[in-house]
């Protein structure tokens, strides 16, 4: 993995995606505005029926610096990322930033995600390193979190801490060396996909901490089949990586 120092990028996009966040997403959209400026915005909404796809509209009328993307229906999480990762290296773009639109992603933090990319390819915001924390979540919650990345970290032979979190940044020119258009996986299984993918290419990754902040307003997007799809897919990766390293047919 690389790890030489380089500058912080330029040219920086926070990719918001949506689905029925019409209370939340003008708050969050406020307080990253305000705590880093210089970033730009995409809002990929999934033609939510509450209007939310119309507020991003009216708040992309007001500010430059925010784009709309209005996508066919409900795709899932990795599928609007996805999306906007080819967006934004089209618009030659220096790093992506996602971040959940309901406030449990801090933008205040997010200086601190940007500052350790000039020494990173990706970088995770963990909950699960020293002075990282979660915030109004129930123990069953948190177990369910810690267990999955726990059982991620064995499975792949990864030293990850936080590989389900949804708060990080990418240099484009990781992503530009990922093979994105093969990716399947959604919901959070997503998260650790593209880690798991980062490493294997030889990518460098840090994590550094922040305190998620559970939501006020709406309901939460977890499921089950979210976490059964993040079951199987890192039990199958990890047995196949097993194979393959046990046959010597291949580290990838």
């Amino acid at each position: 993995m690389t790890n030489q120092s380089r500058d912080i990028p330029a040219r920086v996009v926070v990719i918001i995606p949506t689905y029925n966040e019409k209370e939340n997403l003008p708050v969050i959209v406020g307080r990253l505005r305000a705590a880093v400026p210089y970033v730009d915005v995409l809002i990929a909404d999934d033609k939510s029926p509450d209007g939310t796809g119309q507020i991003a509209d009216e708040l992309a009328a007001d500010d430059s610096r925010i784009s709309v993307m209005h996508r066919a229906g409900k795709q899932g999480l990795g599928a609007a990322y996805l999306a906007g990762f080819a967006w934004a290296i089209d618009k030659g773009y220096d790093a992506v930033v996602e971040m959940d639109a309901d406030g449990s992603h801090q933008p205040e933090q997010l200086p601190r995600l940007l500052k350790a990319l000039e020494d990173a390819d990706l970088v995770l915001g963990s909950r699960w390193v020293p002075g990282g924390a979660v915030e109004n979540w129930p123990k069953s919650r948190e177990f369910l979190s810690r267990g999955g990345s726990a059982y991620t970290r064995i499975a792949l032979g990864i030293d990850v801490h936080d590989a389900t979190g949804g708060y990080r940044a990418f240099r484009t020119s990781a992503l530009q060396a990922l093979d994105l258009q093969s990716v399947q996986s959604q919901g959070y299984c997503f998260q650790i996909d593209l880690a798991w993918r980062a490493l294997r290419a030889g990518l460098s990754i840090r994590e550094v901490p922040i305190t998620f902040v559970e939501r006020e307003v709406g309901q939460s997007k977890m499921s089950n089949k979210i976490v059964a799809e993040a079951l199987w897919r890192v039990t199958s990766w990890g047995a196949s990586h097993r194979f393959r390293q046990l046959t010597g047919s291949g580290q990838k």
